[in-house]
């Protein structure tokens, strides 16, 4: 790989990673499922006017949508929203790999390795410590979402191998446009219309930003860029890079928003990282086609000392006794 797109491969996962920490601030402007609406909104729109037509059929779009966007982000955002740190919830986010080979093997009837049935266990070793840590330190409520997010995750990647998209942008892009209703109709059944006009009137620059970042930036950027990488090289060689998101969302977390790393995250950290690479090994005899797999951040909520009892739900600008958005970075 030339040592231009190595850089590639590296900023792609740095900005997966930057996205935990810059949902975190979005979050502090929009309630949770309005934000995510937002977010696919703008990545549709105008790109679903460039990327031509779907090259997959409808059915897998819709379903992908549904599942990827409304189900994963929707418990994602959520749970970020109720207390899950940034930078967490970027390492336990990769506990997907797990829930990827094991749906895989159930649908497509890929039987793992015993190296990745050990890097299965490993990484699950690395969610329990996590767990753990979170246990004394945040609501294991908001984590078990950000599982419940992983799990999601999964079974969209499963189902785009099975679509088998020839174009991951044209994909992406085609994708993005189903979540917007559903995720707006749950926004205004759950957190309520009020809460999201509130949200839009108080909109300013950070807020807005928030919003092209994780739409434009993260999606079509880093899956474009992605699948431009994935076209020209092995897929062995462009998805350890992937590896590097939770390294850069933790690193960001820390930085910009003045989370704490414990010990024992840290132990999870490493657990969880070697448990993925094990799981993500190729086969010998090829047989599992590659993930979907950028992590789209995918992610992403208040951070604070993780030594403390933990980041409780937040108020979202323009709701009831909100104090206005909190700018953390």
């Amino acid at each position: 790989m030339r040592p231009s797109h190595l850089f590639l491969a590296v900023l792609v996962a740095a900005v997966w990673g930057v996205n935990f920490t810059v949902i975190e601030i979005g979050l502090d402007h929009f309630p949770p499922l309005l934000f995510s609406a937002l977010r696919f909104l703008v990545a549709a729109l105008p790109a679903v006017f460039l990327v031509g037509r779907p090259k997959v059929a409808w059915k897998w779009i819709v379903a992908v949508g549904l599942v990827l966007g409304v189900a994963k982000f929707g418990l994602l955002f959520v749970g970020m929203d109720a207390g899950m740190p940034a930078g967490l919830s970027s390492l336990v986010l990769q506990i997907q790999a797990v829930f990827t080979a094991v749906i895989a093997g159930a649908v497509l009837g890929e039987r793992p390795t015993r190296v990745r049935v050990a890097g299965m266990a490993v990484a699950l070793a690395g969610i329990g410590v996590a767990a753990w840590d979170e246990g004394t330190s945040g609501p294991l409520g908001a984590f078990a979402l950000v599982i419940a997010a992983a799990a999601c995750w999964g079974v969209s990647n499963v189902l785009t191998r099975k679509a088998s998209p020839p174009d991951s942008l044209n994909f992406m892009v085609w994708v993005s446009t189903v979540p917007v209703l559903p995720l707006l109709a749950l926004s205004l059944l759950t957190e309520g219309p009020s809460a999201d006009w509130a949200a839009l009137r108080a909109l300013d620059w950070q807020g807005a930003g928030t919003v092209v970042y994780v739409a434009w930036v993260t999606t079509v950027f880093g899956f474009g860029a992605w699948g431009w990488l994935l076209r020209r090289h092995p897929a062995s060689a462009v998805a350890p890079f992937s590896l590097l998101v939770p390294v850069f969302g933790m690193s960001s977390a820390a930085l910009f928003l003045g989370e704490s790393v414990s010990p024992a995250r840290w132990c999870a950290a490493a657990l969880l990282v070697a448990g993925v690479a094990l799981t993500s090994l190729p086969s010998r005899r090829g047989r599992t086609g590659k993930p979907f797999d950028g992590p789209v951040g995918g992610g992403n909520n208040a951070a604070g000392d993780i030594h403390d009892e933990g980041p409780g739900p937040r108020r979202h600008a323009g709701t009831a006794g909100a104090a206005g958005p909190a700018a953390r970075g």
